[in-house]
Formats: C-alpha cells, structure tokens, sequence
C-alpha cells in the first residue's frame, strides 16, 4: 500500500491514516507531495485522488482518499486492533467526534494550526472567536473523558488521536487547558504509532 501525504507532515487528516495504518500493523510506504506547490492538482495525481487532497491511500487497483473513510476501510478489511470501538454506539460517537473535529473549530484551526504542533508555538493571542472555540473544545472533551478512564472508550480508539491533536493545538502553544485533559493528550501522544509520525523530518518554513 501507498500513503500520499503533506512534504510538512503536519497535516491531521494525514496524520490519522498514518497512526490507523501503523496500529493495524499493515505495512505501507509514504510519498510526499508539496501542497505549497500545487502537487495534490497536477494531473497524474488528480486522476488518482478523488477529492485530490491528502491523505490519499491506494491499495492495488484501488485508491481511497479522506482520513476517516481510510480508517474505516481499513479497519472493515483488515485484521489486527481496532481502529472503532466494537459496540455500534460507542462506534457511532466516535465517528461523531471525528466528524465534529473535521468541520467545527474553524477559527481555533486556524489561529493554532498544526505548525505550531510540529514547528513551535506563536506568540499571538486567541481571538475572541478563536478562544470561544477552545472553551467548545474543552468543554466537550471534558464530557467526553468525564468516565475517568485512559482513552474516550473501553479501549483506544482512533479518535483519540484526533481529539489529542485538537487539544496539542493549544497545549503545545501555552495556551489555557485542565491538567486531565493534558494528562490525556500527553498519553495519547506517547502512543509508537503516534511517535513515528511526530519524528518524522521535516522541511523548514
């Protein structure tokens, strides 16, 4: 299998599809495409990907592009860990955080983008829209977490990923968040399959 990715590796969407190929134990290789300049457009690229944005995962003949559609085709086809909690509720809530987290935020994605995550923190204060985001952000992650345990779910999760990028937006900048909410992003964060994604070089701004 192939993985298309951002050459920054910072994207989130990319991100995801990484950590859920690496948890499946699947073996895959990775190309970079430079989306700065334009590569996710250029034709032999747009023929493959659908939507033309990464991550872009081909398997054979077949190419599949969108973070979540990729977790779920894999973890639909493939043995190994799962990606979505068994119980169809609790799938169901996760596949609700990751949607939320995909198309909600706005303001808070982009005052804290995933540079700061993987390049270093900005000085610049929160807008007041982008702070009202953060307050949404904790709020729901802290009701989510509110059963005390290690991972949103009975077990991890690949949505545990996403939330704990979320959250690193603003607890890697410095910026406000509860001790357990950063106790739980940290842990995800030390998660192998989360690691070699974060130690991955990186080209300069």
């Amino acid at each position: 299998m192939l993985l298309y990715v951002d050459s920054q590796f910072a994207s989130p969407y990319a991100m995801s599809a990484f950590v859920a190929l690496k948890e499946k134990g699947l073996s895959f290789d990775i190309e970079a495409l430079d989306l700065g300049a334009g590569a996710n457009q250029a034709p032999a690229y747009a023929a493959l990907s659908l939507t033309r944005r990464v991550p872009t995962l081909v398997d054979g003949d077949f190419s599949l592009s969108e973070s979540s559609a990729i977790a779920e085709y894999l973890d639909e086809v493939f043995p190994g860990p799962l990606l979505f909690p068994r119980h169809p509720r609790a799938r169901a809530r996760a596949r609700q955080v990751q949607a939320w987290l995909r198309t909600d935020l706005g303001p808070l994605r982009q005052e804290r983008s995933t540079e700061v995550v993987f390049y270093g923190p900005v000085s610049r204060p929160l807008s007041p829209a982008a702070f009202d985001a953060s307050q949404k952000l904790i709020a729901v992650a802290t009701k989510l977490l509110s059963h005390g345990g290690d991972h949103l779910f009975d077990q991890w999760s690949i949505a545990d990923v996403d939330l704990a990028l979320m959250l690193n937006r603003l607890i890697l900048n410095g910026d406000e968040m509860s001790p357990r909410l950063a106790r739980y992003a940290k842990a995800q964060w030390a998660r192998p399959s989360v690691q070699h994604w974060v130690q991955q070089p990186r080209p300069a701004l």
